[in-house]
């Protein structure tokens, strides 16, 4: 299994600064997302600004989320 989310915090041109269980920190991109069903609605700043840990990964206020396993692998560790 791999670690889970405890902290997120939005960042400028759509990215996302995670921290998970494990100690690690990385960048997440939400840009590939953007033009796809419910995240479309995350071009909205306001809504994208929103983000918060969920438990597991990481949720915004319009119940969009994503997989943790997905946040994890995908970010650019820093």
């Amino acid at each position: 299994m791999n670690p889970r989310v405890t902290n997120v915090t939005p960042e400028d041109n759509y990215t996302l600064r995670v921290w998970f269980t494990n100690g690690e920190m990385g960048v997440f991109d939400m840009k590939p997302y953007l033009d796809k069903g419910i995240f479309r609605e995350l071009k909205d700043l306001a809504i994208f600004n929103s983000v918060h840990p969920d438990g597991l990964s990481i949720e915004w206020i319009n119940s969009a989320s994503l997989c943790p396993d997905t946040v994890y692998l995908d970010s650019v560790k820093i």
